[in-house]
């Protein structure tokens, strides 16, 4: 049967999908924790033995670091988000349907991008 002729996928393929999602969620809190440990960090872990000259060039690189480390913590937060929202919409039989057109969303740009909500016709439309 044709993706377009489908109007949702069957509870054994929304379950490969939801313990997909679960997977990847799982990792991107891990990821997201070990950014958080790392930002929240006050005291460095270097030598107290540390020339002046050399701490102040250690503060600017930690500053631009931790600048660093906040986008991609906000980066993964927002993807942790997506993933749960996907979850969410499985519950409620919306999952794999693309919001644009209707249409089911092929299976491997779902394996891909678990939490698109579009195909990718709608989604190079968009751009």
């Amino acid at each position: 049967m044709a993706n377009k002729e489908k109007q949702a996928y069957s509870a054994s393929e929304l379950k490969e999908f939801e313990e997909l999602i679960n997977l990847k969620l799982s990792k991107a809190k891990g990821e997201l924790q070990n950014l958080k440990s790392t930002l929240s960090k006050d005291a460095e872990s270097g030598s107290d033995g540390t020339s002046a000259y050399a701490k102040v060039l250690e503060d600017g690189a930690d500053t631009s670091e931790k600048e660093s480390m906040s986008q991609l913590a906000a980066r993964q937060q927002k993807f942790i988000s997506n993933l749960e929202n996907a979850l969410i919409r499985i519950k409620n039989g919306t999952y794999g349907v693309c919001i644009d057109t209707g249409v089911l969303i092929p299976k491997d740009r779902l394996r891909s991008v678990p939490h698109t909500m579009h195909c990718i016709e709608a989604k190079l439309n968009r751009n």
